[in-house]
């Protein structure tokens, strides 16, 4: 009966093919909401769909392209499209609009350029931003996701003015004033809290304080480098030089001994360090929210979202909606993931959301809120009854159950996640999965130690556990500490 009613249905939706109007699509909303109600019915039988363009669709959703790809058809085709993809998957009318904020830079003068917040909230404070263009000669030839400013800001949920200098460009103060009205003017800038600066290039604006001191809608200053005197405002430094932190009433001076220029947090540039630029913007951030009263979000709530489209709605198209344009996930132990948006939306495809077994469970052990981040400590618990690649690559579905030590780094980006750095033990999996035994074999000769006798072999005690390690993760106190100390090498007969 269910299966006559969905194609009854489908059949409606075909016949409405040539009617452009607003009614013929209250109707096919009714239909879907039909639909969607019949498919949570146990009865249901889902019909056959059209898969092929099921995956161009799901890919074009996945990658933040569904809405050029789906309204490049005319209304009866999009009517269609969206029946196939409801059909073979959980997509809702209301999962097509979870789409990529899509505001663009637009520019003000030839070095002046405003670009709107890239967040799902879609506004936030004013900053401005004063670099100089990267020369030909100084650019990055390695490849980094790490976006340039201007966008990174504005992924912040930051309404952004970047202000580019140059010896062709030497006016800064005339753009400065030009950049403030244009926050001023902006419908998605958040101007009760006034505005931030952000100086990635002081030697081209060795008089930049003075200006800034004047307006009083500036409550804040980011430098990377010294500027010619300390300014009236609240200040923070990131130079590349040997020392400490310093900090005084008004501000707080970062070192940076492992970068070579004050460069380092330009990605397009040849003297780009990523951790070092990580770190700097970490604190940059929690500096500006600081003075400029946010923009701030429930970390927490949005890692919850992430993970929960991923464990318990299983929807590819929706995990990657709460992540910016060009995310990217590690998996450590088993370097498995994606980097960049088309990578990790097929490893989510391919390889992860419909991999992992149906039993699956994150048991939260500790949780760590940060400015940018949320850290995790878990225990990730399956059932090995399917092949899950991602962690256990190239063997078979044994049928054990895995209680793993895991942990996850988790940088997120306004209001979207950038970045998950995953590690777990993986010598517990193979103890686990009875795939390690007790003792191996030392394949070379020890130092200091005869060699062994013909028809004999050292062996080492293999220093790991099996699920014992989740359980000393979760309680401290149910395994006892440091018996691995009384391991030692064995020789024996062969």
């Amino acid at each position: 009966m269910f299966k006559r009613a969905t194609e009854i249905q489908l059949r409606l939706l075909d016949a409405i093919f040539g009617c452009e109007c607003f009614l013929s699509e209250i109707i096919v909303a009714i239909l879907l909401v039909s639909l969607a109600r019949l498919r949570e019915d146990p009865g249901y039988a889902r019909p056959e769909c059209d898969r092929p363009v099921h995956s161009i669709i799901t890919m074009s959703i996945g990658n933040g392209k569904a809405s050029s790809f789906i309204n490049s058809f005319p209304l009866p085709a999009r009517i269609r499209v969206s029946t196939i993809i409801y059909c073979e998957t959980t997509t809702t009318i209301h999962q097509l609009k979870m789409l990529l904020p899509n505001a663009k830079p637009v520019k003000l003068t030839d070095n002046v350029t405003i670009h709107a917040p890239l967040s799902r909230q879609g506004h936030g404070p004013g900053i401005i931003i004063i670099r100089d263009d990267t020369p030909t000669s100084q650019r990055n030839e390695r490849s980094t996701l790490d976006p340039e400013p201007l966008q990174k800001w504005a992924e912040e949920s930051y309404t952004v003015v970047q202000v580019t200098v140059s010896s062709d460009h030497p006016a800064v103060k005339e753009d400065l004033h030009r950049a403030i009205d244009a926050l001023g003017g902006h419908d998605n800038c958040d101007k009760e809290t006034g505005y931030g600066v952000i100086i990635y290039s002081p030697s081209f604006v060795a008089d930049i304080v003075d200006e800034i001191d004047k307006y009083d809608e500036i409550k804040a200053i980011v430098s990377y480098g010294r500027l010619t005197r300390t300014p009236n405002k609240p200040f923070l430094y990131h130079l590349p030089e040997q020392g400490t932190k310093e900090k005084s009433e008004s501000g707080v001076i970062y070192r940076y001994p492992e970068v070579v220029s004050a460069s380092f947090i330009i990605p397009s540039h040849k003297d780009f360090n990523a951790s070092s630029a990580a770190v700097a913007h970490t604190r940059c951030l929690s500096f500006l929210k600081k003075e400029l009263d946010g923009p701030w979000f429930d970390l927490e709530e949005i890692w919850d979202e992430h993970t929960k489209y991923e464990f318990d709605e299983r929807s590819v198209e929706n995990t990657m909606s709460t992540m910016v344009q060009e995310p990217y996930v590690n998996h450590i132990p088993t370097m498995t993931g994606g980097i960049g948006r088309e990578k990790l939306t097929s490893f989510y495809a391919n390889h992860f959301i419909f991999s992992n077994p149906e039993d699956t469970k994150l048991e939260l052990v500790s949780r760590t809120i940060g400015i940018d981040r949320v850290v995790d400590e878990f225990v990730f618990c399956l059932t090995h009854d399917k092949p899950v690649d991602w962690l256990i690559p190239g063997i078979p579905p044994t049928g054990k159950e895995l209680r793993i030590p895991f942990m996850a780094v988790v940088n997120i980006r306004g209001d979207r996640l950038y970045h998950e750095h995953i590690t777990w033990d993986q010598l517990t999996v193979l103890f686990q999965l009875g795939l390690m035994p007790e003792y191996l074999p030392i394949p070379y000769d020890l130092p200091n130690r005869p060699d062994s006798q013909a028809g004999r072999t050292l062996e080492y005690r293999v220093p790991g556990a099996g699920a014992q390690t989740a359980d000393k993760m979760v309680d401290e106190s149910s395994v006892a500490s440091n018996e691995m100390f009384s391991y030692a090498v064995r020789e024996r007969s062969v």
